[in-house]
């Protein structure tokens, strides 16, 4: 009796493990991609990369994995778009800033004062325009798949309020390394020093630099208000970010894979644009509350603005006019 128990009990342990087995083998991920970011994972381009591999993951029943890296761990951005295009990283967030140097066209996207506000960017990137620049990056081992916001590029400093370029006259502006940012303060009349980002507070507080350019939710975050406390929304420049996929990646899956993959990336981008949104609505708050002196330039102050920085237009991107005529018009 106690044989047969035995051999009862074996027989529905070896089925049990059977039916595991082959449950595991039905959930098994058919494909296990890497995605990178260089933001931390509060950030809102990070939080969409988590909300685009969850929707990949679910939109195709498990068989798309798409594992998120934040916080630079798969490197810079100038070394993960060099990875993408030899496939060692398969998916990456990446700022138009930074495709410019492989994508010499993308320079009209960061062209100054191109765009008269959001709105404006958003009926080039949604366009047929959008979709022109996205198809470029073909050239180059490069999927584009969606476009995030990243606010608009403002001036800030700690000596005095911003009306006119002639404001900036003598002051010392920190740019990140790009050359048409340099020719940009040079333009208006300021002196460009690169420096590192992680550097940018202690050289304002210590007066290296008087002043530097970003977007609110950046300047709020890294405290550059408490050192730099004139802000002039001029909005000099909006730099959209986009989702890429490495080319050997894409064509490894199917059609209907890639469409799931493009949907998914439309679901995050829009995810993404009212995460800044609400990010970039506190960071105004914050710096009402922080006492920081706030300039709004009227439309004709910046059109002084605009027209000082044209002669840029033609030395950065001389050979693509055309394409600048398309975002300007749009």
């Amino acid at each position: 009796m106690k044989k047969k128990i035995l051999a009862f009990l074996t027989a529905v342990m070896l089925l049990a493990a059977c039916g595991g087995s082959a449950q595991s083998a039905e959930t098994a991920p058919e494909f296990v991609f890497t995605y990178a970011e260089n933001q931390p994972v509060n950030y809102p381009t990070t939080k969409s990369a988590y909300r685009f591999s969850e929707l990949v993951y679910k939109k195709t029943d498990g068989r798309i994995k798409i594992n998120v890296y934040p916080n630079g761990e798969l490197g810079d951005e100038n070394s993960v778009v060099e990875q993408l295009q030899f496939g060692g990283i398969d998916f990456a967030r990446v700022s138009v800033m930074t495709l410019s140097e492989t994508v010499p066209q993308y320079n009209v996207l960061m062209l100054p004062y191109i765009y008269t506000d959001k709105a404006h960017m958003w009926r080039v990137l949604d366009g047929e325009t959008g979709g022109e620049f996205m198809g470029l990056l073909d050239e180059y081992s490069l999927v584009g798949l969606s476009w995030f916001d990243a606010g608009a590029r403002s001036f800030y400093n700690s000596k005095r309020e911003i009306k006119s370029p002639d404001d900036l006259q003598g002051l010392s502006i920190r740019v990140a390394d790009s050359a048409l940012m340099a020719a940009l303060i040079r333009s208006l009349g300021g002196t460009p020093v690169k420096l590192a980002y992680s550097e940018v507070y202690s050289a304002l507080e210590t007066g290296a630099v008087d002043g530097a350019e970003n977007n609110q939710p950046s300047y709020i975050s890294t405290r550059h208000d408490n050192v730099a406390k004139y802000f002039v929304t001029d909005e000099h420049c909006r730099i959209p970010e986009m989702q890429l996929c490495a080319q050997s990646t894409w064509e490894h899956i199917s059609d209907e894979d890639r469409k799931i993959l493009r949907d998914c990336a439309a679901e995050a981008g829009a995810y993404e644009r009212e995460l800044w949104t609400k990010q970039e609505e506190s960071a105004i708050e914050s710096m009402k509350k922080s006492g920081c002196i706030i300039t709004e330039l009227t439309a004709e102050q910046r059109a002084v603005f605009k027209e000082k920085t044209q002669p840029l237009y033609e030395e950065f991107a001389g050979d693509y006019m055309d394409l600048v005529q398309k975002v300007a018009n749009a």
